[in-house]
């Protein structure tokens, strides 16, 4: 398990998400970290994950501007 805080990145991390997801291996559960302004990019997120073939395990707020999406990459590919 791993942690990736993107929350530098402001609303501009999905591409870095994207990277890191294709980046891990299979089975590799990955805790990312980043900053929410009007939740789309939560919605954005978590789309991303399923279409990279990852099950999305959690999926919260912590506090007042960041959010940790917590994911498994599948073991094989669908």
């Amino acid at each position: 398990m791993r942690r990736v805080d993107l929350r530098h990145l402001k609303g501009e991390f999905l591409s870095t998400l994207g990277q890191q997801i294709k980046a891990s291996e299979p089975d590799e559960v990955v805790i990312f970290l980043f900053e929410i302004g009007d939740y789309s990019g939560v919605e954005k997120a978590v789309n991303l994950a399923y279409n990279l073939n990852c099950e999305v395990m959690n999926s919260l707020k912590f506090n007042q501007v960041d959010w940790a999406l917590t994911i498994k990459k599948a073991r094989y590919e669908i």
